[in-house]
């Protein structure tokens, strides 16, 4: 089974630059987004052969998370429990014969890291999440999550120590859910590859390679077994983000 996901910051946009010629091409089994930025009222394509799901913001143009399938899940849902939740259509999880597929645009703690009380309060709402559909069936989690977990995972550790997505209390939430019987697949395959999944925009820094790994496959502990590859493309354009790619027998 092939599965993809890919941050395409503005889902119209990235259609614009070439994303149904890379469905077509990878044709993946299951494919999410995140940051779509639109409503089902504005998406004007079809995707043929695929089941689609779509999580749209209260907010216009705005975050929100699509999940395109071709097997069509058991039942499907929408966001996390919990109280304060604001909706921002940043979760959608399907439910498959043998596994539960999670995607998810986890909340930016911002510049200041003004946002981080959310974030933390998201966080553990998220795991308990995964952690209660774990005991039912494996899990396959993935998303920018806007983290990156250790200082391989971006160009400057030092210089973004106290910064949203490398901040001590974002790391450590990532590995409680680690801690909770999951794994990041990418880092257990290729403990010591330096790989990025996004750049920012300024200073020509995809260029330069100056990057965060923020785009995770995240399966539970029972499913690594079953993991064949967990990839960056970072040759794929399109997004300040690049796809992230998981082939896993299923």
């Amino acid at each position: 089974m092939k599965i993809i996901n890919w941050n395409v910051n503005g889902l119209r946009a990235c259609l614009k630059k070439g994303l149904m010629d890379f469905i077509t091409s990878e044709d993946p089994d299951i494919m999410a987004f995140e940051e779509i930025k639109m409503t089902e009222d504005q998406l004007d394509v079809e995707f043929e052969g695929y089941y689609r799901y779509m999580n749209s913001a209260e907010r216009k143009g705005y975050s929100g998370t699509m999940v395109l399938s071709k097997i069509k899940p058991l039942s499907v849902t929408f966001n996390i429990e919990g109280e304060d939740h604001p909706d921002e259509g940043r979760v959608i999880t399907l439910e498959y014969e043998d596994f539960f597929f999670v995607a998810a645009y986890v909340p930016n703690s911002k510049d200041g890291l003004l946002r981080l009380p959310y974030r933390m309060i998201w966080e553990d709402d998220l795991r308990a999440h995964l952690m209660k559909l774990d005991k039912i069936k494996p899990v396959i989690y993935t998303g920018d999550l806007n983290v990156a977990n250790e200082p391989i995972d971006l160009k400057n550790p030092d210089t973004n120590h106290f910064n949203a997505g490398f901040s001590d209390e974002e790391r450590a939430k990532f590995k409680e859910l680690l801690k909770a019987g999951f794994v990041d697949t990418y880092r257990e395959l290729y403990p010591l590859k330096v790989e990025y999944s996004w750049w920012s925009y300024r200073m020509r820094a995809r260029e330069r390679n100056i990057g965060w790994r923020i785009d995770y496959f995240v399966v539970s502990e029972r499913l690594m077994e079953k993991v064949e590859d967990s990839i960056i493309m970072h040759e794929v354009f399109g997004s300040d983000h690049c796809p992230v790619k998981l082939l896993v027998n299923l």
